[in-house]
């Protein structure tokens, strides 16, 4: 058993074969365009501001996906050495800039649960962004990258080790805590630097199956019953996955939900029922005392 999930037998003959006709994730990848409309979320910011909560678009779009991974577990699977694991633990990967440096980020990964609240969600990331963007030292992925540079050859020999261990599961659980290549899903907001959203690729190291890039929000052309068109602001997302870890149908009816969210943010609010969370094996107790 791996140190960040296990292996499983998945149900669909397809799904088994898929790893095998497709080895790498690069191999494997789909890309959508969601536009998620604006004014729900614009609307919802405005009214918990004046209530003294400062949340932010970023934080609505990682709280509804965090919701919808305890709806959906198999969004929260990956595929390492041809198999399908189901994941013990839910975390979000993200750059950070650092305080004035526009060209120093640090890439890292926040620690969630399917049961956040938008609240929790946001506390949470704020904790992980002021840690990151305002302190001087490195963090643990800094101090691994930093020390795999710092000496002559150790770079090359070093990664290689890390993919082969990775590739058959001996890969260290503090190594796998450092890397930002092992989470649930990586996040960019490029809106934050006035950029629109790209297709980001998905690396094949590590267990990362969802890439989401939110960009500069756009007029998107829409008709309405009566047949006229008009153009409704919306924030797009740029979306790469890994579609070995989950059928078409099973993706398609998860950003479903996720959109159903963010039309709706007062949902994530208050936590979702006991079985309404599911997690398709126990997560790490050493995160998730509380199952």
């Amino acid at each position: 058993m791996r140190r960040d999930g296990k292996k499983i037998k998945v149900e669909s003959v397809e799904y088994a074969l898929t790893p095998h006709i497709m080895p790498e994730r690069n191999d494997a990848l789909n890309f959508i365009e969601v536009d998620i409309p604006l004014e729900p979320m614009q609307n919802y910011l405005i009214a918990k501001r004046k209530e003294g909560h400062k949340l932010s678009h970023l934080a609505l779009v990682i709280a509804a996906y965090t919701r919808v991974l305890g709806e959906f577990p198999q969004m929260n699977r990956f595929i390492v050495n041809k198999n399908v694991y189901a994941r013990n633990e839910l975390n979000v990967g993200m750059v950070v800039l650092k305080a004035g440096q526009m060209d120093n980020g640090t890439m890292s990964k926040v620690n969630l649960d399917p049961a956040d609240t938008i609240f929790e969600v946001n506390e949470k990331m704020m904790k992980y962004i002021d840690t990151n963007k305002n302190s001087e030292e490195a963090n643990s992925t800094d101090k691994l990258a930093g020390t795999l540079v710092s000496i002559p050859g150790l770079l090359r020999f070093g990664v290689n080790v890390f993919r082969w261990a990775d590739k058959h599961g001996l890969l260290p659980r503090a190594i796998i805590d450092a890397s930002p290549f092992h989470a649930s899903v990586s996040i960019t907001n490029l809106a934050s630097i006035r950029t629109n959203h790209i297709f980001h690729h998905i690396y094949n190291f590590g267990t990362t199956g969802v890439f989401i890039a939110m960009g500069n929000s756009r007029e998107v052309p829409k008709r309405n019953l009566d047949g006229e068109v008009y153009f409704e602001k919306c924030m797009p997302l740029g979306v790469v996955m890994d579609e070995r870890i989950c059928s078409g149908s099973y993706f398609a009816m998860a950003f479903k939900q996720f959109r159903k969210y963010l039309a709706n943010p007062e949902l994530l609010e208050v936590k979702p029922e006991p079985d309404k969370v599911i997690r398709e094996i126990p997560y790490r107790k050493d995160k998730y005392p509380v199952e």
